[in-house]
């Protein structure tokens, strides 16, 4: 089985003790897109003083050497533009997710109910607890 993650389940995962141990050997891939979003939630929750510079500096290093796996297929900012477009999107940032799952054939895993309940079919997303 294999999974396209957004940033929701990444910086949860950097946050949590175990990690991404939860997916077991699962294979988990996102778009180059997800790393920026990821190192701003992080950053964005130290300044705002939700999280500690040190735990800000522990998720940071977690998502620096996390398991995802990076791909960038050549079609991929075509298909996120059609799939915005497709979805009534302004922004293309979810879009990348789906069109990665799309281009693999992987389901997208988020914690993101809004973007959860947006995607129907043939997309397919899940919640990360359901994953």
């Amino acid at each position: 089985m294999s999974y396209v993650v957004d940033a929701s389940v990444v910086v949860a995962a950097c946050y949590a003790p175990d990690g991404f141990a939860r997916f077991g050997r699962t294979r988990l891939v996102a778009p180059p897109l997800m790393w920026s979003e990821a190192r701003s939630v992080i950053r964005l929750a130290t300044t705002h003083k939700r999280i500690t510079e040190t735990d800000g500096e522990s998720a940071f290093e977690s998502l620096e050497r996390c398991r995802v796996e990076k791909l960038d297929p050549a079609e991929l900012g075509a298909t996120a533009w059609a799939t915005a477009k497709e979805y009534g999107w302004r922004r293309t940032y979810d879009a990348e997710f789906v069109a990665l799952a799309r281009l693999t054939g992987f389901t997208l895993v988020s914690l993101d109910e809004r973007l959860i309940r947006a995607i129907r079919k043939p997309d397919r997303a899940i919640h990360a607890a359901d994953a």
